[in-house]
């Protein structure tokens, strides 16, 4: 099978895609904007042919690449696991005439206005939400659903650009940021109370063929927000146990036939609380953050692999053993600036060094990242233990001992 796979050199972890997809017997091609110059020869090895583009954003840009390869040799799949990729490529995977994920399956899991309004349709229990485009369409919401309300972007992943908004001051300071009285089109949702967390899975045909679940602590918002917190997201081992899963996955099952998701990752974004189970949102790719290195390193699997067989051969070869609950904890420096040093380290590999699946702490000097850039943005450490509040206790002792000092 000849796959065409999109921006295979960056970020880094798109090599794992690459590598597994020649693993399984794939020849792999590689458009991408990066000079092949500037790929390794193992990269270069796990490829038949590399093919530099401007842009894999363009679905102008990306349709002639693939028709360039097409006059060449038969392509069966073009495959795209990068959240701004996904659109573009299914466009050109359209315009050439290729299996795969659709326009419409593509631009639903995009755009999160339509994305609810299709799952309102099927009976999702989701938030209210609105696509608006000026600060009196947005005054119109809150008259009719009431604060607090979240304010972000259309499109994109992660919370970079979500806003928690609980009054008119709130309103006025956030749509501020949006563009002012003419904002910008963005989507405005109800705020929906509760424990957030996410389920992942690998889908064949429309049905899960692997998933997992992950839980954030605290959620997301407050994670992204607050210095001092060290937020962390755990995968539980429990998921074949605990009834309490089988409504989420039931959940997943349905949103999975109202977007059209056929054979592909997904990463779906829930809440549980007073209203009960309700989805946030979802995107046709692989979560990012590392989870599919959690989920491999708790569960004896390649799940790079397996997604690569599910492209190639339409199955997977192996089951999670859910093993190891698996998580990360996300380690921020005390101020912005440069690091300067850890403190606690020994004490903590001490207590919790054998559960420890690795460790990033950027040397001293090396420029601090904000808050808001996420849970990899500076320093992390992974772990994995059999049982989940165990793993949960490791995580918590790690974030109150390791300090990341920045001057």
């Amino acid at each position: 099978m000849n796959v065409v796979y999109v921006e295979p050199a960056f970020p880094p972890t798109q090599r794992h895609f690459v590598r597994a997809l020649a693993v399984v017997g794939a020849t792999v091609i590689g458009v991408g904007e990066r000079h092949v110059d500037e790929l390794d020869d193992e990269l270069k090895g796990w490829m038949a042919h590399y093919h530099q583009v401007p842009t894999v954003v363009d679905a102008g840009v990306l349709t002639d690449a693939v028709r360039w390869i097409q006059d060449k040799v038969w392509v069966d799949r073009l495959e795209a696991t990068i959240e701004a990729h996904t659109l573009a490529a299914a466009q050109a995977r359209e315009n050439c005439t290729i299996p795969g994920t659709s326009v419409r399956t593509a631009w639903l899991c995009r755009d999160k206005p339509s994305m609810k309004e299709a799952l309102r349709a099927a009976g999702v229990p989701t938030a209210a939400s609105a696509a608006v485009t000026s600060a009196d369409e947005v005054h119109a919401f809150v008259d009719a659903v009431g604060y607090p309300i979240i304010l972000k972007p259309r499109t994109g992943a992660g919370a970079l650009d979500t806003t928690r908004v609980d009054d008119r001051a709130g309103l006025d300071a956030a749509l501020g940021r949006f563009g002012g009285q003419g904002v910008e089109s963005i989507a405005v949702e109800e705020f929906v109370e509760g424990h957030e967390g996410f389920y992942d899975t690998l889908s064949i045909d429309g049905q899960a063929s692997l998933d997992f679940v992950s839980h954030y602590y605290p959620n997301v918002l407050e994670a992204m927000r607050t210095r001092w917190i060290s937020p962390q997201f755990v995968s539980t081992n429990r998921v074949d146990t605990v009834p309490d899963y089988e409504e989420l996955r039931e959940l997943g099952a349905r949103v999975n036939t109202a977007l059209g998701i056929g054979t592909s990752p997904t990463h779906m974004e829930w809440f549980f609380g007073p209203k009960g189970l309700r989805f946030s949102e979802i995107g046709c790719r692989p979560p990012g953050v590392g989870a599919w290195d959690l989920y491999s390193a708790g569960n004896d699997i390649d799940i790079y692999r397996e997604w690569a067989n599910a492209v190639v051969h339409g199955h997977v070869a192996t089951r999670p053993s859910r093993r190891f609950a698996t998580g990360i904890v996300a380690l921020r420096p005390d101020r912005d600036g440069r690091i300067s040093g850890y403190s606690g380290v020994d004490e903590a590999q001490a207590r919790v060094g054998e559960w420890v699946i690795d460790a990033h702490l950027p040397p001293p000097g090396t420029p601090t990242q904000p808050v808001e850039a996420g849970y990899w943005a500076n320093a992390y450490v992974r772990m994995r233990h059999p049982d989940y509040d165990v793993l949960r206790e490791m995580l918590d002792d790690v974030g109150r001992t390791v300090h990341v000092h920045a001057q």
